[in-house]
């Protein structure tokens, strides 16, 4: 016959099984301490889904910490350090007031500084309404856009980063992608970044609510 030590069909291992049985009838022959080897071993199983849906949040939190704290991703390179402000949960967009943007020190955003600062097409995050990570857009006229772009990909959360080379927002987690507005263009995802408008209030970059029709989709507002 075939040797089976240590050979495992289906899960069971026949030398195991082997000596369970041997402990057993030694157990019927009067010996107490083949009671023990009877026993069969313990096996802990866990599911396989349980088991995806863990690497998947590991996943998600090791791509998030490289963000933050200066990981050398190709697609990334030189946007981990204005993250660090930006590990903060999921908010989702809107809120319900105006709001001063707000610098990873904490101090106010004006538009005089923040154009002094940054050159045209430069797309660097701020904090914005309900404490999101959003970004502040320099446009052609050297102006601030009058919108910010949340960067929360509306999939599971990550912080979206700006890929210039590709022109897109990229999410590093999964694979969503985003135009250069924040429409989906690239699943998982299933919506767009959230919006909110910009105002000045005595000169200081102001984040409001977006409530009317977002304009990418012609729908109402997903994060209202």
């Amino acid at each position: 016959p075939r040797e089976t030590r240590g050979f495992r069909t289906g899960g069971v291992n026949f030398a195991q099984l082997r000596h369970v049985i041997a402990g057993a009838a030694r157990a019927r022959r009067g010996d107490p301490a083949a009671a023990a080897e009877a026993a069969p071993p313990r096996i802990e199983r866990t599911s396989r889904e349980t088991k995806r849906r863990r690497a998947r949040r590991e996943r998600r939190n090791i791509m998030n910490l490289i963000l933050i704290f200066g990981g050398a991703l190709p697609a990334v390179g030189g946007l981990a350090v204005p993250y660090l402000l930006f590990f903060i949960p999921r908010g989702g967009g809107g809120g319900t007031g105006g709001l001063p943007a707000l610098t990873k020190a904490g101090d106010q955003v004006t538009f005089k500084d923040w154009l002094a600062a940054h050159n045209v097409g430069s797309r660097e995050l701020v904090q914005g309404l309900k404490g999101d990570a959003t970004y502040l857009i320099v446009d052609e006229d050297k102006t601030i856009r009058d919108y910010g772009i949340n960067a929360v990909c509306t999939h599971l959360g990550c912080v979206v980063p700006w890929n210039k080379a590709a022109n897109k927002y990229m999410c590093p987690c999964h694979g969503s992608q985003y135009d250069q507005t924040g429409k989906v263009v690239r699943g998982p995802a299933p919506l767009s970044l959230a919006l909110a408008h910009i105002t000045d209030n005595a000169g200081v970059v102001t984040f409001t609510p977006w409530t009317e029709t977002d304009f990418r989709t012609g729908l109402n507002p997903w994060w209202k």
